[in-house]
């Protein structure tokens, strides 16, 4: 069941989603080589407590930590350990906050140091297909539509979309309906209405859409071991279009 928000609580999801922004971009300060994934972290959960806030991601489904932070071919859920950021990689950061009852999920891929130009290229591509598919997040619209604007961008720049996961509903719960896969035909699934709340996070790879998990039962890393990035924001759906409540 789709839960649709009033103004009031989409007001209070747009302050956690303004703490989850400025939580992101604290980390992305401290993101450079020679510091470690628990590191971050900490300064992610710091942070989100310190101004009032949960951790939205610790303890969900067991999940051990406030972020997941995946780097080059880990694609989701990755554990943040004693890894060492070196020169060229890729992380990915995904968040999420609990503030006054209401849920914010945001995810970002940082570059570290020097990277390739395919891991540049790599990073646009992803975050733009995130606003490629919010161009059709208005009322009357099918959900299918943001989809297909995803895979539409991703694939005509060489790229693949992951199929596993997809991004989903938000509200006082981190995860409600709908689902919302980054490919598929438009035209299809529910209509777009005034209050939806979404979480849509184009995950994209540079080959195969294909992924597997690794032992620890949480880490997706790409089958072929090749890059991926990650750019995700919560959304609300209002009468104009569109509002981000995840960025600052």
């Amino acid at each position: 069941m789709i839960i649709i928000k009033n103004n009031l609580e989409i007001d209070l999801m747009r302050k956690a989603g303004r703490l989850l922004a400025e939580t992101l971009l604290r980390v992305e300060d401290s993101v450079k080589p020679g510091i470690t994934t628990a590191e971050l972290n900490k300064i992610a959960e710091d942070y989100i407590v310190k101004h009032g806030g949960k951790p939205s991601f610790k303890g969900l489904y067991g999940f051990p930590a406030a972020a997941c932070i995946s780097v080059n071919e880990q694609v989701i859920h990755g554990f943040p350990s004693k890894y060492v950021l070196q020169d060229g990689d890729l992380i990915s950061i995904d968040c999420g906050v609990c503030l006054n009852g209401y849920q914010s999920d945001a995810a970002r891929t940082f570059m570290v140091g020097n990277v390739s130009d395919e891991a540049k290229r790599l990073v646009a591509v992803t975050k733009e297909s995130f606003f490629k598919g919010i161009e059709f997040a208005k009322p009357g619209n099918r959900l299918s539509d943001i989809s297909n604007a995803i895979q539409t961008y991703v694939e005509g720049n060489g790229f693949s979309v992951v199929r596993d996961y997809v991004g989903h509903g938000i509200g006082r719960d981190v995860h409600e309906d709908p689902d919302i896969p980054n490919y598929g035909r438009a035209g299809r699934g529910p209509m777009l209405q005034e209050g939806m709340t979404l979480a849509i996070e184009p995950m994209v790879n540079v080959g195969t859409h294909k992924v597997i998990t690794l032992d620890d039962e949480w880490t997706v890393v790409t089958a072929d071991k090749k890059l991926s990035a990650h750019y995700e924001n919560t959304v609300a759906i209002l009468t104009n279009g569109p509002e981000i409540l995840t960025l600052v």
